[in-house]
């Protein structure tokens, strides 16, 4: 079993598969979730709340920097589990209640997760009466936080921030892996990175919300995918990393953003071509066909 490890005495951080799972609280005292990780790994998540917090505590609330599958997926299951409430801004709320789904991901955008994104499942998903609304940038059971709104990769994206010390969990605005690289894949040293591109719809927003984070000066920052920072000088690599930042060079949603609101998709740019599916049909077309010829030159020599 995987243990929660503190980034600060009373944050916890704990990778599931390839996204992060934060807890905020001490063992004895009121505590929150921060993410729920993919669907199926709700024991997992169970089990290192437990070996911290103790068997049979329940958090005061799950919070949802948004919802997309690899953040919310065991949300549900976790609710359930604790008898907990589930909180996400009201723009996710959609997404989350079976009225919408999510814009589509653009595989188009180029990079390792736009070539996986073309194998998830988009479906309808409602998280019923555990569903609630974030209110006045307050976090239900974590007092001194603050959730502010970071849009861009999801519509009511939101990271959440400890002004005392300066601790910021960022969600997809700002990760330490290059999701977009085969080999940053599997990189050891954390470095910043912007949001995983086949999910951004609106690189605009995506851009502005990370240098709202720059401004915050965080000591330390927690990221939805990748190993937390602590450097000393984290505050002047984000802001030298936001003045750099820059949208993707092509994509669906680089000219053009997504449309949403508190309902769902109001309007969607059209989808680039995508040669990739061709191209992979085409090849097994002519790896079948050379497999046939073969097989029938073997059996004509036999003859």
């Amino acid at each position: 079993m995987r243990l929660i490890t503190r980034i600060a005495p009373d944050v916890g951080w704990l990778p599931v598969s390839f996204t992060n799972v934060y807890f905020i609280g001490r063992p004895g005292g009121r505590w929150i979730v921060v993410d729920s990780g993919l669907p199926g790994r709700a024991r997992e998540i169970v089990a290192a709340a437990e070996a911290r917090f103790g068997s049979g505590s329940r958090p005061e609330a799950i919070v949802l920097t948004h919802g997309h599958l690899d953040h919310a997926g065991s949300a549900l299951a976790l609710a359930e589990t604790w008898a907990a409430p589930i909180y996400a801004h009201h723009l996710e709320l959609p997404f989350l209640s079976g009225k919408s789904l999510y814009p589509p991901a653009d595989p188009t955008v180029g990079g390792a997760t736009a070539f996986l994104s073309r194998f998830l499942p988009r479906r309808f998903r409602d998280f019923g009466d555990r569903l609630h609304e974030l209110h006045q940038h307050k976090i239900p059971g974590a007092t001194g936080w603050q959730w502010l709104v970071t849009p861009g990769h999801s519509p009511g994206h939101i990271c959440l921030f400890r002004n005392s010390d300066r601790i910021l969990l960022t969600g997809d605005a700002l990760i330490t892996v290059d999701m977009d690289s085969w080999s940053g894949l599997l990189a050891a040293k954390p470095k910043l990175f912007g949001p995983p591109a086949p999910f951004t719809i609106d690189w605009d927003q995506a851009r502005t919300s990370l240098h709202e984070l720059a401004k915050l000066r965080p000591n330390i920052v927690g990221p939805g995918h990748g190993t937390p920072i602590s450097d000393p000088d984290l505050p002047e690599r984000l802001e030298e990393f936001v003045q750099r930042f820059r949208a993707p060079r092509r994509g669906r949603y680089v000219p053009r953003p997504a449309r949403t609101d508190e309902n769902g998709i109001v309007d969607l740019p059209p989808a680039p071509f995508d040669p990739v599916p061709f191209a992979t049909a085409a090849g097994l077309f002519c790896a079948g066909v050379a497999l046939g010829a073969g097989y029938f030159d073997d059996k004509n020599r036999r003859r």
